[in-house]
């Protein structure tokens, strides 16, 4: 027979387990997402100058552009980072989610700039080449790809963690 308390603890353990199995999600997500960001902005925008975040205007509205992804990018990477640091702290962290997380926003992010920003937006391309199917082909099946192992870790570790009763 339960008592009162011991539902009370079973529901307050519930409760604090989908809450942390959300948080390793959502750091890994946003550290993710501010990682191939950051990535993108470095390697693309400032080393390879392929093109710049809004490239419908005058370089320095180019310059300005990259400068605000930039930010957007470590705001992202930064807010992960604390909420990863919460969940060490708490002894709530499981890695295998947050890496799922991890590549599931930094793959979502690289589809959403290959499908929203470069061809529906037309805001930038990845490269300005005449064959530049290619080169979004690539950018999207590596994002897709990304985001398949996201799907795939954080699958397992949801059914990892019932069959274990929540203990992982």
């Amino acid at each position: 027979m339960t008592t009162q308390t011991d539902q009370l603890k079973n529901h307050t353990y519930d409760t604090d387990f989908s809450v942390y199995q959300a948080r390793n999600l959502w750091s890994g997500f946003l550290f993710g997402l501010g990682w191939v960001a950051f990535i993108d902005e470095t390697v693309f925008h400032q080393l390879l100058h392929w093109h710049h975040f809004y490239d419908q205007s005058t370089k320095s509205i180019g310059l300005v552009s990259d400068g605000l992804f930039h930010a957007f990018s470590w705001f992202a990477t930064v807010g992960g980072l604390f909420l990863f640091a919460d969940l060490r702290r708490r002894s709530a962290l499981r890695l295998k989610r947050w890496q799922g997380g991890m590549l599931l926003g930094a793959g979502s992010f690289q589809l959403y700039d290959g499908i929203i920003q470069h061809k529906i937006m037309r805001i930038h391309q990845i490269r300005y080449v005449d064959n530049v199917i290619f080169y979004d082909l690539v950018w999207n099946i590596i994002a897709l790809l990304m985001i398949a192992a996201g799907l795939l870790l954080v699958i397992h570790t949801g059914k990892e963690a019932k069959q274990r009763g929540h203990n992982g």
